[in-house]
């Protein structure tokens, strides 16, 4: 019915403003229109300057070239009716523009209507949702009345005391705080006394009623402690209080892969509305996971990363619920880089990210990490695994250069998870956090169904694909085109075909050179599953044109039409960095860096931030993870260093260049204005005056307190009074003109170079009477410096009032934070107004005060002092104690987080300062050193120092006993008087040419640095055969001597002076010295002209072989062609030997080493620059060590026992490479002994040992053992002699005798023969045998040539062998074999050649 009354009013309106023309009349939609004469008028004017249409002007120029070829056209038509058409044209655009106006403006009057109605609907008189309540109080406490009301519009609210209205104005200042807040009404009443025990109510108003609330507020007062102080009940009151935020939260550092945990503290227990506390990161709420433990216990909610990413860096929020919303704090956390793997490593990306998911590809990006290592990062690797499992495949081989990725070739409905790792030149980072779990699908398949809701909640879905059943093969894709155009790869997107046919659908991609009509496959073995595909390793600079065919089991459709013109390889630019790069002071540790967003419309990812310290190259991550804002700030600084930072812009091309470095600006803490003083004490009082004081602001604002303002208030006056109109510079003030009896409170503020600070709270109320009790008043200012793990030390000031005598003492009370319980510290008063605590326990909160004592009693106790932990803050200094370059004993403390305007006080014994006489004040930067000018026991005490105009306690003490003093003093006197300190005394050295080398070494010295060496009380001088040098950088002093000799025998002292310092050593060089160093520079000199010419590297050395030969080795260099060598043998010449030229070895072979071979040889290098010689002594205990080897291998070289039946009987032997007699031998028959006896011969020759038995017979029989002894070890030999045995001896007995002719030796040859050096050797024996035998002489197994010396005389049956001059060589083994057609036999015999003057081997006994 409405809405119709509108259509109503709308047709009236339009027909009051209709015309009429004569010409021709128009229809709307729902009435005929007319014009007036003026409509018509403003219409042909308008008709009238109009421009000619353009296709008139084609047509006039048409007639007329067509009237210049001769031809005629006639035009038809009337240009009055075209003016006409224009006019009522116009008219029709007038009327829709005024139909508009009219409509717009009943719109307009529709919209009043409809608020008006809906104020009128919503009205609403007020109605108390939440009435005032009853409350009881102590006094001095405050109350809050509150109510929630209901009402439209909001009504009027004004409260009542009694009945009396509350005028906030009339009342004290601060008395009453009123508050009207989203329905919420409050009426807050400050220190509650007894005249505030009333009924209050709250009247609220509109113009549909009122309403009304009461509620009854009970005072209570406290007959408790007289001095006024009534902590107690006042903490009690704060039980029901909300809690609040102990301290602020804290930057926090971790590293990646570690956990941290972040703690917020409450003052007190939260409240049940309190509870409900919530954690947020950037903005976004966290929850308890496997990741994170969110946790509230003890006053101490925290927050638990089990193993932090970068991705956990950021500003963390704690939001606690309140009565009037919520509290909050923020700080930053920030998650440094996990150590690299590889020394210059990038860190790893962070922020991996999948986009555009598909069936079977998807995007994925990342952000670059702040730190490259120190070298550009040249890409990144991407891996991926099924979500679950931790077996990582790479999805690239190259690495890829921007953080924008797409990841081809997954499978449908899988769940994956991604991580990417950084490379550069050194090496590969950490990889990255994994990405959130992501599952592929169809995403278009959302596309394709139809949900038809029906039946409160029920659905029907509808496939599209089940309408396009009668598609087969299907159509082209459509859309195709570049989605992504990166260095790396272009990515394609297109839509599928519509309609695509009920069949699953597979793509192929084509690829062409823009401009040609070539297409390639370029999917030909890969189907695509999903209208995504990404085209790697197209030629740079090049054009290209795509298009796609769409495919299912029934056939593949006709191209799609090509894409655009896709240029490939264009390189995604960084963005540029931010400008206008300033930092700003903060706090002593922090501060804050402002920067220009980027321009252009440039959007980054965010920022990353360097600094570095002034005076140092390397650049420091601030943060890792970027950070979106155009302001931050950096904490973590030293206090009172120089710092410069930058910027880079963070985009998916990676980190732009650094922008322009800030100027350096040292960490201090930004001037601002103070906060509130605050502990008001009164300190005395008379009739009319009082005297007060009070605590210095907690936040100084970074600068000094140039003093105070002060009001006053008498509660029986509204209100406050300025006391002072120019600042007060110090913290005790006497308020005069004040009335005796009155209750006063009093209020300050500070002021420093900021301005005027926070107003405090009112004090407690102090009543103007005078004091006349007989103990002292309180003490005050109470405070604690040099607060350490264990100790710190309280200062207070006397009290002002000292009643009926002199303070005598203090007493000092400790209590911890939250007991009730003070405790007496000291059980004797003490005279100071200075004590040392000890004995704390590490981390608690301690709190103290102190009372004064005379003759009458102790008096009050004094404010008690601000909390405070005991525990050494990190970065606390203490007091350095030190001797200067100048030599002066000083004291220095520096102070890194002092203020520009803090200032070092120095005091003695807690006294006051030291006597300006005996010390001397230096400043410079942020240390403060105390000189001691003249020291001694008169500056013996404890020296303390504090800077002032800082929030947190900076102070130190150190004791200066004497035992310190005595060593400053002794060390000042070396720096005054220093000695040139002394790294090695003095040493000698005997160089290589017999030079001798006298030495010492001092520390470094100076160029200036001077040198004189005194000899025998005589200066000497550098000259060619007595060298001096002084090296003085290397603090070296040395003395070279040519042709050492007696006469630089004697005293050698170096003086030496540096500046102020000198020093002397002095080198005795007399007697056995001078003899050993002498005889030393002689063997060197000459082993230096030794050397010029040929000479022995390796000394004569002899060796054993195999063979059991001795062989005699030396090596010489520096040889010549002409350089000859030689051997020598008891000082005679021997041959034999052999030398190598090349190689310089000289050999001698010995075969068989004799008794006659030991003495002493030598061999002799020799040509016209010199010669050289070697020894080697092969007597008594050398030859006997010779020996024993030799008959260690010859032991080593027996054959196991061989058994040989003979004529006589049986022969029991063993073959040797060398016997000598050196070698002992000894037969055993059954473990027993045997010795030679007629039936038993024992015996050997040069190679064999060998056990006669003549006759064997039973008895012989059993186990026969020969044990070889060479002087160190023994060797056993063994055999069985068996019954076998002897039989086989009876037959070769039988079966030699049935051979009478065979040949034999038959007699004359000794086992044993020795001669002398050049004598003629006779050996004659008899053989016999029929036929004659041939006769065959042997040396050592070897056939003798019988020439030169050797002879065989051959008469019948004797023969006869002669040697003459025999010598060394002739020594051996000889035997003579004969052999005829019946057999052969062997005589030997050993022959052995003793030199002259030696006794022959074997007859030293007799």
């Amino acid at each position: 019915h409405h809405r119709e009354e509108e259509q109503k009013e709308e047709r009236q309106q339009s027909l009051q403003m209709t015309s009429t023309t004569r010409k021709k009349k128009f229809k709307t939609s729902e009435e005929e229109e007319t014009f007036s004469l003026s409509e018509l008028s403003i219409a042909a004017a308008l008709a009238l300057t109009s421009e000619i249409p353009q296709d008139y002007k084609i047509r006039e120029a048409a007639i007329l070239e067509l009237e210049q070829r001769g031809q005629k056209r006639v035009r038809f038509g009337n240009d009055m009716e075209k003016l006409e058409k224009e006019v009522i044209r116009n008219c029709r655009l007038l009327r829709v523009r005024a139909d508009r106006k009219a409509l717009r403006r009943k719109a307009v009057e529709k919209a009043c209507m409809e608020k008006e109605y809906i104020e009128l609907r919503s009205g609403r008189p007020p109605m108390f949702w939440i009435p005032l309540r009853v409350h009881a109080v102590w006094e001095r406490m405050e109350v809050k009345l509150a109510c929630t009301v209901l009402a439209s519009p909001p009504p009027r609210v004004t409260w009542y005391k009694n009945g009396v209205r509350i005028d906030p104005r009339l009342a004290p200042a601060g008395k009453y705080k009123i508050k009207n807040k989203f329905g919420m009404l409050t009426l807050h009443i400050s220190r509650c006394s007894m005249e505030d025990s009333a009924e209050y109510s709250v009247e609220v108003k509109n113009q549909y009623g009122e309403a009304y609330s009461f509620a009854t507020v009970l005072v209570r007062k406290y007959y408790g402690k007289e001095s006024g102080f009534d902590s107690e009940i006042y903490r009690r009151s704060l039980m029901a209080r909300e809690a609040d935020f102990a301290f602020p939260l804290k930057p926090l550092f971790s590293r990646e892969k570690e956990p941290f945990t972040l703690s917020c503290y409450f003052s007190s227990d939260l409240l049940e509305h309190q509870r409900d506390i919530t954690w947020f990161r950037d903005g976004k709420l966290l929850q308890n996971s496997e990741c994170q433990e969110l946790k509230y216990q003890d006053q101490e909610a925290s927050l638990t990363v089990s193993c932090a990413y970068k991705e956990d860096e950021g500003f963390y929020t704690i939001r606690v619920p309140s009565l009037d919303g919520y509290k909050e704090q923020t700080t930053y956390v920030f998650v440094r880089d996990a150590a690299a793997e590889t020394a210059g490593a990038p860190g790893s990306p962070l922020n991996v990210k999948c986009h555009d998911v598909n069936k079977d590809c998807l995007i994925l990006s990342w952000v670059a990490p702040s730190d490259n290592g120190g070298s550009p990062i040249l890409g990144y690797y991407i891996e991926r695994c099924v979500a679950g499992s931790e077996d990582w495949v790479p999805c690239n081989d190259k690495p890829v250069k921007t953080c924008r990725y797409p990841v081809l070739g997954l499978a449908e409905g899988q769940t994956y998870q991604f991580r990417v790792k950084a490379i550069n030149k050194k090496g590969i980072s950490h990889p990255s956090k994994t990405s959130d779990p992501v599952t592929t699908y169809d995403a278009c398949k959302d596309k394709r169904v139809t949900v038809i809701p029906y039946d409160e909640g029920r659905t029907i879905e509808i496939f599209k694909d089940d309408l396009e059943g009668h598609i087969k093969i299907p159509l082209p894709p459509t859309n195709v085109h570049a989605s992504e155009v990166r260095e790396d790869y272009v990515a394609l997107a297109w839509d599928e075909p519509d309609p695509r046919g009920r069949e699953p659908l597979n793509y192929y991609v084509e690829k062409s050179i823009a401009g040609s009509n070539s297409w390639q496959m370029v999917n030909l073995d890969m189907p695509v599953n999903s209208p995504r595909f990404a085209l790697f390793d197209l030629v740079k600079g090049k054009s290209y044109c795509f298009r796609v065919r769409s495919v299912n089991k029934y056939g593949i459709s006709e191209p799609s039409l090509p894409s655009e013109p896709v240029t490939a390889g264009a390189k995604l630019a960084t963005l540029p960095p931010p400008s206008q790069v300033l930092a700003f002071r903060d706090t002593k540790t922090s501060v804050v860096l402002q920067w220009d967003k980027l321009k252009d419309g440039l959007e980054p990812l965010g920022y990353y931030i360097y600094c570095r310290e002034t005076g140092t190259e390397e650049w420091q991550t601030v943060n890792n993870k970027p950070v979106t804002c155009n302001e931050f700030t950096v904490p973590g600084l030293q206090p009172g260093k120089e710092y410069v930072f930058c910027v880079k812009s963070v985009s998916e091309a990676g980190l732009s260049e650094s922008s322009p470095e800030t100027d350096p600006i040292v960490v201090r803490q930004a001037i601002a204005c103070p906060s509130a003083p605050h502990g008001f004490v009164l300190l005395n009082c008379g009739k009319a005056d009082m005297t007060i004081g009070w605590k210095p602001p907690k936040r100084k604002g970074g600068t000094k307190i140039l003093g105070y303002f002060v009001d006053q208030h008498d509660i029986s006056e509204l209100d406050w009074h300025e006391v002072n109109i120019q600042p007060i510079p110090q913290r005790v003030y006497t308020v005069s003109n004040l009335e005796e009896g009155h209750l006063y409170e009093f209020r300050a503020c500070a002021v420093n170079m900021a301005g005027v600070g926070e107003v405090s709270e009112p004090s407690d109320l102090f009543r103007c009477e005078e004091w006349t009790m007989p103990e002292p008043g309180p003490p005050y200012d109470v405070k604690c410096t040099e607060v350490r793990d264990t100790s710190l030390k309280l200062h207070w000031e006397a009290p002002l009032y000292i009643g009926a005598g002199p303070v005598t003492g203090y007493y000092i009370d400790m209590c911890e934070e939250g007991s009730e319980e003070w405790k007496q510290i000291n059980k004797q008063s003490i005279a100071t107004t200075h004590m040392k605590i000890s004995d704390l326990e590490t981390g608690k909160c301690y709190i103290f005060r102190v009372r004064a004592l005379n003759k009458a009693g102790i008096g009050p106790p004094s404010l008690p002092s601000d909390p405070v932990v005991a525990k050494t803050k990190p970065g606390t200094n203490d007091i350095e104690l030190g001797v200067d370059e100048e030599g002066f004993i000083y004291m220095a403390f520096e102070a890194p987080e002092k203020n520009d305007c803090s200032e070092f006080i120095w005091s003695k014994d807690y006294e006051g300062p030291p006597d300006a006489d005996r010390v001397q004040t230096e400043e410079k930067g942020n240390k403060s050193k105390l000189i001691l000018k003249d020291p001694s026991e008169k500056d013996l005490g404890i020296y303390s120092v504090e800077v002032t105009d800082v929030d947190d306690d900076i102070s130190a003490s150190c004791t200066l006993t004497k035992e310190d003093l005595d060593k400053l003093l002794k060390r000042s006197h070396e720096i005054r008087n220093p000695l040139i300190k002394l790294i090695s005394g003095w040493n000698i050295d005997v160089l290589e040419k017999g030079e001798v080398r006298l030495w010492l070494e001092v520390e470094k010295l100076s160029p200036n640095a001077e040198l004189h060496l005194i000899f025998n009380d005589k200066e000497l001088t550098s000259t060619p055969t007595h060298k001096i040098n002084f090296v003085k950088g290397k603090g070296l002093v040395e003395l070279i001597i040519q042709n050492f000799c007696d006469d630089d025998k004697g005293m050698y002292t170096a003086q030496l002076q540096d500046g102020k310092a000198k020093n002397q050593f002095t080198l005795v060089l007399v007697d056995e010295c001078f003899a050993k160093v002498a005889a030393e520079a002689d063997a060197k000199r000459r082993e230096w002209k030794k050397k010029q010419g040929p000479h022995f590297i390796e000394n004569l050395k002899w060796k054993v072989t195999e063979n059991c030969e001795v062989l005699l080795t030396c090596k010489a260099t520096n040889l010549r062609k002409d350089t000859s060598f030689q051997w020598f043998f008891n000082k005679k010449a021997r041959a034999g030997g052999v030398f190598d030229p090349q190689t310089g070895i000289g050999t001698l072979r010995i075969k068989k080493m004799t008794k006659a071979d030991e003495g002493q040889y030598k061999a002799l290098v020799s040509d016209d620059r010199g010669e050289d010689y070697t020894q080697l002594d092969l007597t008594k205990g050398a030859f006997e060590d010779l020996l024993k080897e030799l008959c260690r291998i010859s032991a080593l070289s027996a054959t196991p026992l061989k058994i040989q039946p003979t004529e006589e009987g049986i022969k029991i032997y063993t073959d040797v490479k060398y016997y000598t007699d050196y070698m002992k031998t000894t037969w055993y028959h059954k473990e027993k002994q045997l010795e030679s006896r007629d039936r038993l011969k024992a015996g050997s020759t040069m190679n064999q040992i060998w056990l006669h038995i003549l006759n064997p017979t039973d008895a012989d029989k059993g186990k026969y053992t020969l044990e070889l002894f060479d002087g160190n070890n023994s060797r056993k030999l063994s055999t069985d002699l068996s019954g076998q045995v002897v039989r086989r001896y009876v037959k070769l007995k039988g079966h030699i005798c049935s051979f009478p002719g065979r040949a034999r030796v038959v007699q004359g040859l000794p086992d044993v023969a020795t001669i002398m050096e050049d004598k003629t050797l006779c050996l004659t024996c008899c053989v016999s045998g029929d036929p004659y035998p041939e006769i065959t002489w042997f040396k050592n197994e070897k056939v003798i040539v019988f020439k030169d010396r050797y002879k065989m005389d051959v008469k019948g049956t004797v023969v006869t062998i002669t040697i003459e001059k025999v010598c060394n060589e002739d020594t051996g083994k000889y035997s003579i074999y004969v052999k005829n057609k019946y057999g052969s036999e062997t005589g030997q015999v050993t022959i052995s050649v003793y030199k002259h003057g030696e006794i022959p081997t074997g007859m030293e006994e007799e």
